[in-house]
């Protein structure tokens, strides 16, 4: 699978995907990571990419030109790749005026071969080119940072793990919270006691019916309590009456 990262501060994304688990993948092969910088693509001999927005109001705006030109260079990259014509590849906006991503999004983004991510800066982009080249507006929650880089390596990392040959045990990813659509049951390790803390009998009893069924159990009754909109959803979907 392969990542794009349109962005005016290239070096932030790669510092970012080459260390741990998505930089040893990437030296697997199981996924690409490229950061394409926005200036890179601009038309002003002095690599300006931003202008005062018409109408007023405070801060610069991200123009269209260089946007447009650098969405369509990768684009051709990928089609080069391919050696042949291919689908329009998504290109995801990274926005807090999007819907908000979760773990259904990141399989769904799992899916794709290519995916392009579009970093904002200042007060954002012009809707034009937004309009002519973006497929997906996504936000990862309800507030606004100064950039569009930390969010899409946000998504890039949970989208990444679900990719065949990033973890090392690909289970890991199916038990996760929201892998069922409830929140991960509790977790122990060694030591069996620690600061007169046990591990629950059931985990060192080697029944494995019994502790998937403690983990359920565990699970349900942590979601209920920490995440009520899910828990009532995952309620729904599943028939019950508890």
């Amino acid at each position: 699978m392969y990542f794009h990262v349109l962005t005016l501060f290239p070096e932030m994304i790669m510092d970012g995907l080459n260390n741990s688990i998505l930089g040893r993948a990437m030296e697997k092969g199981c996924i690409r990571a490229e950061a394409v910088n926005i200036r890179d693509y601009t038309l002003d001999k002095h690599q300006k990419v931003d202008d005062y927005t018409y109408g007023g109001g405070a801060g610069m705006l991200m123009q269209a030109q260089p946007v447009y030109d650098c969405v369509q260079a990768v684009i051709d990259g990928i089609r080069h790749r391919n050696q042949k014509e291919i689908p329009t590849p998504r290109v995801i906006y990274v926005t807090p005026q999007g819907r908000v991503f979760n773990q259904q999004m990141a399989k769904e983004f799992a899916g794709e071969e290519d995916l392009i991510f579009l970093c904002g800066h200042y007060e954002g982009i012009d809707e034009r080119v937004l309009e002519e080249v973006v497929t997906d507006h996504v936000s990862i929650g309800d507030y606004v940072l100064t950039g569009g880089e930390l969010p899409a390596m946000v998504m890039i990392d949970a989208i990444a793990r679900l990719v065949p040959g990033v973890l090392n045990n690909d289970e890991s990813a199916m038990t996760d919270s929201f892998g069922n659509g409830l929140l991960e049951y509790p977790q122990y390790s060694r030591p069996r006691v620690w600061r007169d803390k046990e591990v629950p009998p059931v985990l060192l009893s080697g029944n494995h019916k019994l502790i998937e069924k403690w983990r359920l159990e565990k699970s349900i009754e942590r979601t209920k309590e920490q995440r009520p909109d899910l828990y009532e959803k995952w309620r729904m979907e599943n028939d019950c009456c508890k």
